[in-house]
């Protein structure tokens, strides 16, 4: 009776400690996501002032228009000079108007050379135009500067402040969606950075990837399981090393794409091409094995009864043993494809790496990938580029949950199908 006491004291413990060590994880989880967010939501919004821009022909010629390299960045910056000298005409001597100048990021530039560029007829018009902030102004509309502290210790001096003030009382300044995360690459200005360019390199290299690992995995695991001979020593130090390729350190793959692909093949340097070869290396043991464990889960009397109708070989196992284990094998596929997402260790070897401000366009462009572009901010000190580090994480986040819940998913249909 007293062994029988304590043998359910242990099991009403070793459920405590289970209920314990969940609620801990979910906690741990839960304070992460928290914590990531409350630093990253705002980076989904950008601070932008409203001007009014003269397009005068004197700075702008109609003439020399159809030659963009002619109307040079400095014309536009003495436009946006001009519109909001206007606003503060009480500013004067050339430092203050230079601090006052700053108050607009340098893509405002670019911005109105983009809008000349497609709207020739606007030159000799004024139009008011809604133009990025710079960064410093940017994090203090978001309540990251705080405005009570004393100047040494903020970035926003008290004459930045004051016009800033000025901008709000006459709703001005505002904040919109940040387009511009989503639609530019890197930048070395925070406010005008965007994950574009990752986020391709991240599509191109995965597509690679998906394209080499995806059938060789399958193919190589059907053969080892249904067709390989038994007790055969190549065969098995086959296995022996698959298995062991799974738990391989990732970066070990980036040294071996680092001698085979870039310094034997010379293929180029930072592309999608070789991060997709690397990564398909590195996913293959994970298709093979979860491939494989999906196929000895299928009950041996489907093959048996299919060679029992008169069915070959062949036909028993692509028409019945694979179409039964294809949920496995897709779960496998997707969860390796969503390790692929996020690894960096190989792409770091590799040079992905480098600092690429244009959107790559093709699997051979040099490119970076989205968690090379969440290391190479969070490099950066500049609060922010912390805000867009956190920002990207969050994205990276919500194509994994994606990932694994469309693996979740068919499984799940796949398996109601075959019952």
């Amino acid at each position: 009776m007293n062994n029988l006491k304590a043998r359910l004291a242990k099991e009403r413990r070793f459920r405590l400690y289970g209920i314990l060590s969940i609620a801990l994880a979910l906690t741990l989880l839960s304070i992460l996501f928290i914590s990531i967010f409350s630093q990253g939501y705002t980076a989904f919004q950008e601070t932008k002032i409203q001007l009014d821009i003269n397009f005068e022909q004197s700075v702008l010629d109609p003439k020399k228009t159809k030659d963009w390299d002619v109307v040079k960045k400095a014309n536009f910056n003495i436009l946006i000079k001009n519109s909001i000298n206007e606003l503060f005409p009480d500013v004067s001597g050339r430092s203050q108007k230079r601090k006052l100048k700053k108050l607009i990021s340098t893509s405002g530039e670019y911005q109105l050379r983009n809008y000349i560029k497609n709207n020739i007829e606007a030159i000799g018009t004024t139009k008011k135009m809604w133009l990025l902030a710079d960064d410093d102004v940017d994090m203090l509309i978001k309540g990251h500067i705080n405005r009570s502290l004393p100047e040494n210790e903020r970035r926003i001096d008290n004459d930045e402040l004051k016009w800033i003030e000025v901008l709000e009382t006459k709703k001005i300044i505002k904040k919109f969606f940040n387009k511009t995360f989503f639609t530019s690459g890197d930048s070395a200005e925070s406010e005008q950075s965007g994950i574009l360019g990752a986020l391709l390199g991240s599509l191109f290299a995965l597509s690679i990837t998906l394209i080499i690992s995806f059938p060789i995995g399958i193919a190589t695991a059907i053969y080892l399981e249904e067709f390989a001979p038994k007790n055969n020593k190549f065969i098995d130090f086959i296995e022996v090393n698959i298995n062991n390729l799974a738990a391989v350190p990732s970066i070990i793959f980036g040294l071996l794409g680092l001698a085979i692909f870039l310094n034997f093949f010379e293929l180029p340097r930072s592309a999608p091409l070789v991060g997709g070869m690397v990564l398909s290396l590195m996913t293959l043991p994970t298709i093979i094995i979860s491939s494989r464990v999906s196929m000895k889960a299928v009950p041996p009397s489907i093959k048996e009864g299919a060679l029992g109708v008169g069915a070959s070989e062949i036909q028993a196992v692509f028409h019945h043993v694979v179409p039964v284990a294809i949920p496995g094998m897709l779960t496998g596929t997707i969860i390796g494809m969503a390790r692929a997402l996020g690894e960096s260790a190989p792409l770091l070897v590799i040079g992905m790496v480098a600092f690429i401000v244009d959107i790559p366009q093709s699997v051979t462009d040099p490119a970076t990938a989205l968690p090379i572009q969440i290391y190479l901010w969070a490099d950066t000190p500049e609060r922010g580029f912390v805000e867009r580090t956190s920002a990207a994480i969050i994205v990276l986040l919500i194509f994994l949950i994606l990932m694994n819940s469309l693996a979740v998913y068919l499984r799940q249909r796949f398996e109601k199908d075959i019952n």
